[in-house]
């Protein structure tokens, strides 16, 4: 009688000790999982941020006001337009 109590008291400490156990990895795992899901938060705020400020910048004016102010860039007008004709130059020289 006395054996079979020590080998269920065994059993119930080892079973305590494995629910210990598994509960302390539960809860790690949880904080991981917490974490993992505020930097997941945080990433989609950013990227969200992002999208807007190339939203932003990619403008019409914003692109033809740094084309104007940084590479000196203007608008075409007839006056310095050139036109190329499709024909092929004549030939020129003084034959040999």
């Amino acid at each position: 009688m006395i054996r079979l109590n020590l080998v269920l008291l065994l059993g119930v400490l080892a079973s305590a000790l494995y629910l210990v156990n598994i509960q302390y990895e539960s809860r790690r795992l949880f904080a991981e999982l917490d974490k993992a899901a505020s930097e997941a938060r945080k990433l989609e705020t950013d990227h969200t941020r992002l999208l807007v400020e190339r939203r932003s910048k990619a403008t019409p004016l914003r692109v033809e006001k740094l084309a104007r102010d940084q590479l000196n860039m203007r608008t075409t007008t007839p006056a310095i337009t050139q036109y190329v004709s499709d024909r092929p130059a004549a030939p020129s020289g003084s034959g040999s």
